[in-house]
Parts: C-alpha cells; structure tokens; sequence
C-alpha cells in the first residue's frame, strides 16, 4: 500500500535528521537513467538539509564495489535502485543503510540498522508502478514537503525505465499528477524529437528505432527531399503541416516493422516539460543514459544537479553513444540473432549498452514470442541482461527469477524484474548458462521441456 511507503519514508527521514550536521552521508546508486535520477534526488535532499555527501554511480557494487565499500568507514549509507536483492550482502556492513529499490527483493526483515523502503514490499508493483527515483522523492518529501520540485527527475527515472509503456500508473502517476497540479510539470502530445536539426533527431533516433531510417544518412536525405522539408530545419521551426508529415511517416514506419500497439502508443503520447530542468523529460532520461552507459555517470549526476557545463559536455557524449547502439543495432539487422527453443540472444561487445540495445531489438526489431538476452564476454567474466515484453511478462515470463536461480546455481549474481534483468557468471560457464536458462524459460512461457 502507497501509506506504507510514506511510512518507511518517514522512518528513514527520522534516521536521516537524527544525524550530526557533520556527517557525510555515502550515497550508492545504479548507472542507468533511474539510477542516476534518484542519486540526484538524494544528493540535492540531502545538500538542502546541510549535509555533505559522496556518491558512486555502479553497475553492480556487490562484487569489487562492495569489497571497497567494506573498508570504507561510514557512519550511513543511502542505496537507491538496488540492495534489495543483496541484503545479506549488505547486513554485513556496519553502518546504517536505507536501501530504496523496487526490484524483487531477498527478504522482508532486515536488521535493525536498516531500513528497506520497497516498492514490492508495499504493494505496487516495481516493474510498473514505482521505480527508484520515484522512491527516492517519497524520502525526499518526508524530509522537507518543498522538495516537491525533484517530482520531475522522480518521473525521469519511471520514463527511464520505460514505465510510461501503457500509461504512467500506480505510485508514479501520483506524483505525476501532483506536479503538473503544482505546476512543477507541462503535459503535452507529440513525438519525440531532439532539439537539433530533424536530420540528426531522426538519424540519432535509437528508441524509437526505425528500421532502414535510423543511422542511414542517404534514406533520411531522400526521405526528407521527398516531404520537401529541409534536413538542416531546427525541429522547433518545424511548421505544423511539416510536423504531421514526419509524424505520420514515422509511425507508418513503425507497423510496417510489425511493432506492437502498446509500443506504437508510446511514440506519439503525453510529453512533460521540466522547467528546472529545461527539458522533455524523455529526452532528460536519454541524456542521463547516454552518460551512465557511455562512461561518463559523474557527468550525468551533474546535469541532474543543475551544471549547464556539464549539459553542454552530455549532449556531445550522446552523440557518441548513440552512434554505438546505431552500430550494433544496424550489425544485428544484417545479420541477424542466435537462438534458443525459449529465447533469443546476441553478442554485444560493451555489457554497459549490451541491455540497452536488446530492450530496442526487442521492442522495435523482433516478434513477442520470445526474451531477447545480450551476452558480454569479458576476462573471466560473462555479463547478461535480458529483455522481455509485457505480452510475455502476462504469458509467465519472469526473467529476475529465472536470472537469479541460473546465476546461484553457477556461482554467480543475478536478478531484476520479470521484464528486465540481468546476471554476471564465469565465463567457462557460458554452455551451462545456456542450457539451464533456455529450460526455467521454456517452463514459464510453456514450450514443451526441453529432453
């Protein structure tokens, strides 16, 4: 129940300001675009109450990270966008946590120098409904009700994390609401475009992903002179004839590639404008992405915290970034996936976009029958994050699961939720991953076990 996180965000709050002044508070967080929006949240909270902080963005602590956190002496620890999954792990450290998470958690009951504010545990659901940055500004208005401007990076993080698929509901449609309300948010229809020219908005266009269009300068060239529009036209003097053309091209692109209505329903939908953040927030997600996943998540915290330096930096980093996934994405077109009887895989060569590209292949590229997994060989290690639809999530689909009983059988680390997860495992286990995996998805999405 929502009550119950206003509760544990309340008892968090008491933690906080029970506090001296002096403390440095040592913030955890993930590198996604979620990640990112509740570390800023956090951090701007916890500046406005006087307090210092330090902060490190990972993909996952409790490997090498946490051994670095072990040896570090803090007095509490914030995490937000994971530790649920992880709490024996963190009931090692001595200090006191709160852990802010909406993905499948370990366990209900913690020690008492923790306190476990999830989604999960309140009723709503963490695949759909609440995310970490939302999480985190239930604490932050526990704390000070006029922290009610950081609703916008709390619905960054949803958008993030593609919980605007089918609407933006539950708990994150209650702080939506309440910011257009209070006018923190500007609610608009229309189709995601850059700022820039509408050659580069629809050549850099990763997500939505448009098959022969995105990354291919003479068809956009073509396409363009064919709609009389000029490639080099900011796409805010698009005129509103010009605009409808594009729209309806684009989207035409989109059936013709098979994409599903409640993907389609996503591309021309309700838009929200940031004036702290002078941004739509889709593309202020996008942005912070580019930053976590590209190499560079300082700089993604440092937009959130309002640097225009750093703003200026990410739009370039985004380029560069996008140019990668565009790269991949266009390989995978020609020549295609791997397979198994339960599920799809591909071999991607950074594990930082490796999950980025199977959530386009699989929205924009693929058919619904079947999870999309990328697989990263690195040193001794295999990184996997995989992908699933919502038609496949109400069809029994639970990859969280299925990553965290494969990776503890190989000795190795996994979860997240039935939609999107992941797992890291030795690499001299990559056949035996396969294998065990293509067996639990074959019984949750009921194909025949395999003999």
């Amino acid at each position: 129940m929502i009550a119950d996180v206003f509760e544990l965000s309340k008892k968090a709050s008491k933690m906080i300001s029970s506090m001296p002044k002096s403390t440095r508070f040592r913030v955890i967080s993930h590198y996604d675009a979620d990640g990112i929006s509740a570390a800023g949240i956090m951090c701007k909270t916890l500046y406005r109450e006087g307090f210092e902080f330090h902060v490190s963005l990972m993909r996952n602590p409790f490997t090498k990270g946490l051994e670095r956190i072990k040896n570090e002496e803090n007095e509490i620890i914030i995490f937000t966008d994971m530790g649920s999954g992880q709490i024996d792990t963190i009931e090692q450290l001595k200090s006191k946590v709160i852990i802010i998470d909406h993905h499948q958690f370990q366990k209900s009951k913690t020690k008492k120098n923790i306190i476990q504010i999830n989604a999960n545990l309140c009723g709503i659901n963490g695949n759909y409904e609440a995310c970490g940055s939302s999480l985190s500004y239930s604490l932050a208005k526990a704390i000070n009700p006029n922290n009610i401007d950081l609703a916008a990076l709390a619905i960054v993080g949803a958008i993030g994390d593609k919980q605007y698929i089918g609407g933006i509901r539950g708990y994150n449609k209650n702080i939506l609401d309440e910011a257009i309300k209070k006018d923190v948010l500007t609610k608009y229809i229309g189709l995601k475009l850059s700022r820039g020219s509408i050659f580069n908005s629809i050549y850099y266009s990763v997500d939505p992903y448009y098959s022969s269009l995105s990354g291919n300068k003479e068809a956009i060239l073509e396409l363009l002179d064919k709609l009389k529009i000029d490639a080099d036209k900011n796409c805010k003097e698009l005129d509103e004839k010009q605009e409808k053309k594009i729209n309806s091209f684009l989207l035409l692109t989109l059936i013709k590639n098979g994409c599903e209505k409640n993907i389609l329903d996503t591309v021309i939908r309700d838009r929200y404008w940031s004036k702290s953040l002078q941004n739509e927030l889709e593309r202020f997600a996008d942005l912070l992405d580019a930053c976590g996943k590209g190499g560079n998540r300082g700089l993604g915290l440092s937009i959130c915290l309002g640097d225009e330096n750093s703003y200026n930096e990410a739009i370039l980093l985004e380029k560069e970034y996008k140019q990668q996934i565009l790269n991949e994405l266009l390989n995978l077109e020609k020549n295609g996936f791997l397979e198994k009887k339960s599920f799809k895989y591909f071999y991607s060569n950074k594990s930082s976009i490796g999950g980025v590209i199977g959530g386009i292949a699989i929205n924009y590229m693929l058919d619904n029958k079947k999870p999309l997994f990328s697989i990263v060989r690195k040193e001794d290690e295999l990184h996997i994050s995989c992908r699933g639809t919502q038609f496949l999530v109400a069809n029994g689909l639970d990859l969280g699961l299925a990553m965290k009983k494969v990776a503890l059988n190989l000795n190795g680390n996994g979860g997240g939720h039935k939609i999107a997860a992941g797992a890291s495992i030795q690499s001299d286990k990559e056949n035996d991953f396969l294998e065990k995996t293509d067996i639990i998805i074959s019984k949750q999405i009921k194909i025949k076990e395999i003999t």
